[in-house]
């Protein structure tokens, strides 16, 4: 018997595996579905991924060998070393290389990349060395030193968290800029990308190419980290081709700003549009698009026509009809690609100005809308239930997020109370989930005293929105009902009053907004109110739009 042998089961230590003894850890550390290779700092690291990556369409580039900015838990998969229930994984850095192909294994489609300055590959870790203790032990050992976790950069870290914008830069790749112009624009677009400091918190970044035909070369979740932004602006080829602006605009709203694109819901979205002279289409009608889509759409000018080309421009007023506001934010005018330096700062400020992104602002992200909910004895739990499945119709049409709409409701019979509240609830799910579980309650009818109520409750703190609140009743009111109502309406609170059954006209119309007839519905039956979803949401969008 050797002495090691023998001393074991005195130390009450059992090794199972002799790899503790490597050199490399094999402490699995957590990641997320989009952590990236170029987010590890340590070479040899072991990640934890979590199940239904896939899911996530994350990027991944390159086939065997992937480049840095790949999902570690996407390549994982594609590799064939983890699958769909995700699991711990070998990270080992390489060098950077050209030509990374594509290839579609296990499910997972990677793409071609012509060049990255970093790269990895992927191993199956060795098993974890187990340890067995026994209380049986006599001798002591020294304590041991907690192995050190390997270092990776949290997912979530980094980014202007007060710029939380999804950006698409759309540059000018036409015969009219020429190559060395076009490298000058590279220059101004790659410092603008430096100043907006992007990250997974704060500003998005995508970029299209305008020419005879749109191209776009990145789309807003490929490159979250300034570093290789900025490495992939420099990389960008030059196209030639007609100054197709409007080509250009047109195929950034219609495909740009979509989920699988990286679009986040409930952040601004702007179009930033670089042009040098003028351009060879129509702007107005895919600007109308983008401004009708929620985009605000920047135009800056660089070299703007001379008096003497002004002839040569198809329409004098192309920037006026551009940009999501002819009001002087959105246009941006630089004399020369020579002195772009200096307007950094300010064109970066305006791309970050949440409050004057107008076109941001739509009725379907913001909007708060309190639902004033009859819970009296007439109504009885099945209608109760019906009421509620209405409500969460119109919620479900709008964009309710912690950036965007908020909905808040109240249930009241003679006594009245808050279900919950605007800032309960930040996602969807959540804020219909709840709108569902609410308990109905029985009782009497007193819905001016309601209304008085979730005006200083609900209303209190509403965020920067538009106020609406939809009162649903069955039947007739024991108090008065103008006066609490006109008092909410003075307060900026649009009121729709929808009536079933047995609740009288005149109590709708007193209740509702001007025009009356715009702001008051009703049904005979509590299974019809699903044809009046349609019809609110209407109502509040046209509202919206008319005053703003």
């Amino acid at each position: 018997m050797s002495l090691l042998t023998f001393l074991l089961p005195l130390t009450g230590f059992f090794f199972l595996n002799s790899s503790v003894f490597g050199s490399e850890s094999s402490v699995p550390y957590p990641v997320t579905c989009l952590t990236r290779g170029a987010d590890l700092t340590e070479d040899g690291v072991v990640v934890l991924c979590p199940p239904d990556c896939s899911q996530w369409r994350a990027s991944v580039f390159g086939t065997g060998t992937y480049a840095a900015i790949s999902s570690v838990c996407g390549a994982a998969m594609h590799r064939g070393v983890l699958g769909p229930s995700g699991g711990s994984v070998r990270v080992h850095k390489q060098q950077g290389r050209h030509n990374y192909m594509s290839s579609y294994a296990h499910g997972i489609q990677s793409q071609s990349l012509s060049r990255w300055t970093a790269s990895f590959n992927l191993t199956k870790p060795v098993n974890v060395p187990l340890e067995l203790t026994s209380d049986t032990s006599t001798t002591p050992l020294p304590a041991k030193k907690p192995l050190k976790k390997p270092s990776v950069k949290k997912a979530l870290a980094g980014g202007n968290k007060d710029c939380q914008m999804d950006i698409a830069l759309v540059i000018d790749s036409s015969n009219n800029i020429g190559q060395r112009r076009f490298n000058l624009q590279k220059n101004f677009v790659a410092k603008l990308a430096a100043m907006l400091r992007v990250g997974p918190t704060g500003p998005h970044v995508g970029l299209i190419q305008a020419s005879d035909s749109p191209r776009t070369e990145f789309v807003l979740t490929n490159y979250t980290q300034p570093k290789e932004l900025l490495f992939a602006i420099k990389e960008l080829a030059y196209l030639g081709g007609d100054t197709n602006t409007g080509k250009a605009i047109m195929h950034t709203a219609e495909t740009f700003f979509t989920q699988d694109n990286g679009a986040r819901r409930g952040h601004p979205r702007v179009m930033m549009v670089l042009m040098d002279g003028w351009p060879s289409d129509d702007l107005e009608q895919a600007a109308m698009l983008a401004r009708e889509s929620g985009i605000n759409v920047f135009l800056v000018s660089v070299a703007k026509p001379a008096p003497e080309e002004l002839a040569m421009v198809q329409d004098k007023d192309f920037m006026k009809k551009a940009v999501c506001k002819d009001n002087g934010f959105f246009t941006y005018l630089i004399p020369s690609w020579f002195s772009t330096t200096k307007h950094v700062k300010p064109l970066t400020q305006r791309l970050c100005s949440l409050d004057s992104l107008l076109c941001s602002k739509t009725c379907y992200n913001s909007v708060n809308i309190g639902f004033l909910i009859d819970g009296s004895s007439s109504v009885g739990e099945g209608n109760f239930r019906l009421v509620l499945d209405f409500l969460a119709g119109i919620a479900r049409s709008f964009d309710i997020s912690d950036m965007g709409s908020r909905i808040g409701a109240v249930q009241f019979t003679y006594d009245q109370k808050l279900e919950f509240s605007l800032f309960d609830y930040s996602t969807k799910e959540d804020a219909i989930n709840a709108l569902r579980r609410i308990p109905y309650m029985s009782g009497g009818t007193a819905t001016g005293e309601a209304i008085r109520y979730t005006t200083q409750n609900l209303f209190r703190r509403s965020g920067p929105g538009r106020n609406f609140l939809i009162v649903v009743t069955d039947g007739q009111s024991y108090d008065d009902v103008r006066g609490p109502a006109l008092a909410a309406q003075k307060q900026g609170i649009t009121i729709f009053s929808v009536g079933i059954a047995w609740a009288p006209l005149d109590d709708l119309k007193a209740m509702s907004s001007q025009p009356k007839d715009s702001h008051t519905f009703f049904s005979r039956e509590f299974t019809s109110l699903v044809e009046l979803i349609p019809l609110l949401v209407r109502g509040i969008c046209r509202d919206f739009t008319e005053n703003n």
